[in-house]
């Protein structure tokens, strides 16, 4: 089994290190996959320096500032074509705990598609955000789940893995996100495409180092993503680019541990 985690990272240099070092110790399972867009305060050159010191730890550059939405799909689309078996997605400021990613195979195991780590079922939660941090996630998450039928509890959390099998069936050059919205539209398509979705309790804890890439652009996208999304499901589009479900499909359903 490998495991390849997908990380981007934009002026991440004072977490990068001690945050390969964390992944690392999970197993010898897990390899790490570096996205970095080009960091002006140098965490690209961090990483490199990171990958000449272990063979599982990869680096891909990109020429500027792209986005968090085709950060992941450069990272899923690299993770595919070598041959990983779960791919893993994860922020680069500690927000997401890296021993947990030992659970979410576990929960794989019980024949799940896709895991989510939801800050919004029991033992889950949030650490050190401020009152208008907490309230744009919680709204964020309803917003999105009453508008599009969504069944997760957390439609806006960046802490998940994916069978292969997810994100070779879904056209990842479809995906139209790029900002933390990336999350509810891949939320989206796979409950579409009938997959199988789970959920593990995380503690998410704001960062200590380096500064938030929240702004108002990724506001609004994620909020004019979600119509754009419900008008692709009132026109009847079952699934991206016309897809089909997957054969064996059940109605959406959400299980929690």
């Amino acid at each position: 089994m490998r495991c390849l985690v997908v990380v981007p990272t934009y002026n991440e240099r004072e977490n990068i290190a001690d945050l390969v070092a964390r992944v690392l110790e999970q197993g010898e399972i897990f390899d790490l996959l570096i996205v970095d867009d080009n960091s002006p305060d140098g965490t690209g050159v961090v990483a490199d320096t990171l990958a000449r010191h272990s063979s599982r730890v990869r680096v891909l550059h990109r020429a500027g500032r792209m986005g968090l939405g085709t950060a992941y799909v450069a990272g899923f689309q690299y993770g595919l074509a070598t041959g990983y078996d779960y791919l893993f997605e994860m922020d680069a400021d500690f927000s997401h705990d890296p021993t947990y990613l030992l659970l979410f195979l576990q929960k794989m195991r019980e024949g799940y598609d896709v895991v989510i780590g939801s800050r919004n079922i029991k033992g889950g939660g949030v650490r050190n955000w401020p009152l208008i941090r907490r309230l744009l996630s919680r709204g964020g998450s309803l917003y999105a789940k009453t508008i599009l039928g969504l069944v997760v509890t957390d439609a806006t959390g960046g802490f998940k893995c994916f069978n292969r099998g997810v994100l070779g069936q879904i056209d990842l050059q479809s995906v139209e996100s790029n900002g933390y919205s990336f999350q509810i539209e891949l939320n989206y398509r796979c409950q579409q495409m009938g997959f199988r979705i789970g959920e593990i309790p995380i503690i998410f804890t704001d960062r200590v180092k380096g500064g938030s890439k929240m702004s108002r652009r990724i506001v609004i996208e994620a909020v004019t993503m979600v119509w754009k999304l419900k008008m692709e499901q009132l026109l009847g589009r079952q699934s991206p680019n016309g897809q089909r479900k997957r054969a064996d499909a059940e109605p959406a359903r959400l299980d929690r541990s």
